[in-house]
């Protein structure tokens, strides 16, 4: 007995040791039915978001950005990629509804839109149509009660009501590295001396808001309150500027739920300014949380960390990698809208009519410096909708033989759809009218301007360089924008001929012509006997933009002219156009607010950017042009409106400030599980009225992102063959051996 279990206890170990193949044999049949067991399951191994803390089936949007915000604090915030984060967050008293067309401003936190009057000398009440006689208007702005502010440190409070984390010191912040880090939060109610103290610090001096400029021109007491903030605080960086008690003679609150602005003269366009994030509320609190010594160190600021109202709040600001925005739970419950166009019920956009908003919980948006990687994930469903880039064009969109715009049949068997809309923008060539060529009222210069503005063939360039996504542009004002003539009555006549229903840009000869008329034959300067010489400079670089620029140079050449690119960073192109030293330029304008002022101002005298540092980049200046303006821009749309628009564009068309250039067309594309879509070119707080149709989106997801095993279990097959000789040789060594 002792014997054979001694030959047991020798036999076994040396068995197990002497069998390494046999043993990694093993192994890889174990990993390989874990591989085989696991490509049965119903998960996809390339999801982007395996640990973002929600289910497949979540109410969560999924989108990305390119660039970090740099400013969250509306005071500052000026830009898209910011606004794609505060205006979710912030809530001034007004926006624009989401369905009705042509853009309707409602009341957001208002009870109503605002009451304006209009008083003359003494305080005498008068007609608004009494323009003339209007020395200052005034705006009184009711909101409603019981808005609460989001969560937030700022207003935590102990049990005796005093304000836990409002007087800091550095010990204090030892264990603090972002926001979440203060355990306790509160919140309060909005209050009219929300509103108020945003409007202090738009005026500010310390804080640069970048619409103090417009404001100062109409708040009253607006200089007279930078002045005394200035006085008050007199070093910038002693901490918190408290504004509370600093009189600004214009903004007042009348009651807890009421505030009143007072302007200069008439500006109806202050109500527009109403929607955008700068008239939001800002609770006195978060500033002076946020002003706190050692908090700036920390990132935890306004910039960082937004205070609103909103029905969402930024819970997590990681730029380097995602931004998260989470459902506030304070938000007030405002409704999906229940009108709007004819065919929106038809498209589906009125299901969500009288929902309680948001109708989703969350927003993942991640990092994307590039297209391709964000284009391909939009495909594989892991981002809800895309843009489309020059790279995918080709891949997304088709044209038909009439040249309609189609989806390609990959994009229609994904269940994509599109959503296009011409652009509340303009993007155009100037002319510097202090250059002694281009510039200038002369008849030659104007002749000139005219030749160069048939030359440029910008339905080429929309065609070559922007996939055909764009419309040629016949005045300053884009589609959708009161005052922009659409069919042959809206033509530049200068540049067009009305032909078969559509316009057709005039023949190169009838440039060349403008140009013996102008004194510049073949495109020789008579001063040197040598081709005339124009400089155009662009902050421009690049690949792209070396392409465009030689078309450019072509255009130019067709005339007979030689143009030099003076290609520079953004920094001394700005300087230039301050300075007034270049002679054309390439520049562009997003609408404000869609009113036709917020175009035609870019041409008004009064703000010339050299003479008066205003965004009139080409220092054009016509005195009938801007007695018009000054008329124009106070009178309500209508058919009095309309007539002097109309004349105000034919003076420009005949003028020639600008190479009109091209109003740019969006494409939007989205999977059929991203509901309420609808273009909005004004409003930017379009979050809450989207719904995704999650469960769709996961078996969709599922089945675009199965992984394919088979490689592998070839690859492991084959191995197993591959062992089987060396197994059998070795199985034969040991039967030898035993004998």
């Amino acid at each position: 007995m002792n014997y054979i279990s001694g030959k047991n206890n020798l036999s076994q170990p040396d068995y197990t040791l002497n069998h390494p193949v046999n043993s990694r044999s093993t192994i890889f049949i174990f990993i390989l039915v874990i591989f085989m067991l696991h490509a049965c399951s119903d998960s996809a191994w390339n999801n982007p978001y395996p640990n973002d803390g929600t289910d497949n089936n979540a109410e969560v949007i999924y989108s990305s950005f390119k660039e970090r915000p740099k400013r969250l604090d509306p005071v500052s915030s000026y830009s898209a990629n910011e606004y794609q984060f505060i205006a979710q967050i912030y809530e001034p008293p007004l926006q624009y509804h989401y369905l009705l067309r042509p853009y309707t401003l409602i009341p957001l936190t208002a009870s109503k839109l605002p009451d304006v009057r209009y008083y003359a000398e003494n305080g005498v009440l008068v007609d608004e149509n009494a323009v003339d006689s209007i020395v200052y208007s005034e705006y009184t702005i009711k909101i409603n009660k019981g808005i609460m502010f989001q969560p937030h440190p700022a207003f935590a409070k102990n049990d005796q009501g005093e304000s836990i984390y409002l007087n800091l010191t550095e010990n204090d912040l030892n264990n603090i590295h972002i926001l979440s880090d203060f355990e306790n939060t509160g919140t309060r109610e909005l209050t009219a001396e929300d509103y108020v103290y945003q409007l202090k610090r738009i005026a500010n001096p310390y804080l640069h808001s970048p619409i103090a400029g417009v404001m100062r021109k109409y708040i009253l007491g607006f200089d007279d309150f930078r002045k005394k903030v200035s006085e008050t605080y007199p070093n910038s960086n002693e901490g918190w500027h408290d504004l509370r008690e600093i009189k600004l003679e214009g903004v007042d609150a009348i009651d807890r739920y009421t505030y009143r602005i007072r302007i200069k003269g008439k500006y109806p366009q202050l109500v527009y300014w109403m929607a955008m994030p700068f008239f939001s509320p800002m609770p006195w609190e978060a500033e002076k949380f946020y002003a706190q010594e050692g908090m700036e160190e920390r990132n935890i600021s306004l910039n960082w960390y937004p205070v609103g109202t909103g029905p969402f709040m930024l819970t997590e600001n990681n730029p380097n990698l995602r931004m998260v925005m989470e459902k506030n739970p304070n938000f007030h419950g405002e409704r999906y809208p229940s009108e709007g166009e004819q065919e929106d019920r038809a498209k589906g956009l009125l299901v969500d009519a009288g929902k309680v908003l948001p109708l989703i919980d969350k927003a993942v948006y991640s990092l994307e410096k590039e297209s391709i990687p964000y284009w391909n994930k939009f495909l594989q469903g892991y981002y809800d909708t895309s843009g489309i880039s020059s790279d995918s064009f080709d891949q997304a969109i088709q044209f038909s033989s009439g040249g309609d715009i189609q989806l390609t049949d990959l994009m229609k068997d994904k269940g994509i759809k599109l959503e296009t809309a011409v652009t509340t923008s303009i993007f155009y060539k100037g002319f510097n009218m202090l250059d002694p060529i281009v510039g200038g009222k002369s008849e030659s210069a104007r002749l000139l301007r005219r030749a160069i503005s048939i030359a440029v063939d910008y339905e080429e360039y929309i065609s070559i360089f922007a996939n055909g996504r764009g419309v040629a542009s016949q005045g300053p004002v884009p589609p959708g924008i009161f005052g922009n003539v659409e069919g042959e009555e809206g033509i530049n006549p200068f540049v067009y001929d009305w032909k078969f229903g559509e316009p057709k840009r005039k023949d190169i000869e009838t440039a060349k012509k403008l140009m013996v008329q102008a004194g510049y034959a073949d495109g020789i300067d008579p001063k040197t006997k040598k081709q005339l010489v124009l400089n155009f400079d662009t902050p421009a670089a690049g690949p792209d933009a070396k392409a465009q620029l030689n078309w450019m140079r072509k255009q130019y050449q067709k005339i007979g002219i030689q143009l030099v690119i003076r290609a520079t960073d953004y920094n001394r192109f700005q300087e230039k156009m301050r300075n007034g030293t270049s002679q054309i330029f390439q520049w562009g304008w997003n609408a404000d607010y869609p009113d036709p002022e917020n175009f035609f101002f870019l041409l008004y005298g009064p703000n010339s950017k050299v003479k008066h540092h205003g965004e009139n980049a080409a220092n054009y200046s016509n005195p009938e042009y801007d007695r018009l303006f000054e008329k124009m821009k106070n009178i309500k749309n209508g058919p009095e409106r309309l007539i002097i628009i109309k004349e105000m564009t034919k003076i420009l068309q005949e003028d020639a400030p600008w190479l009109w250039g091209f109003h740019p067309k969006a494409y939007s594309l989205f999977h059929d599980w991203y509901k309420n879509v609808k273009p909005n070119l004004m409003a930017n707080n379009l979050l809450k009225y989207r719904r995704v149709d999650a469960e769709s989106r996961a078996e969709k997801r599922l089945e675009w992102n199965k992984p394919n095993y088979m490689p592998l279990v070839y690859l492991g097959i084959f191995l197993l063959i591959s062992f089987i000789p060396a197994i059998i040789a070795f199985r034969k060594r040991e039967r030898s051996s035993m004998k």
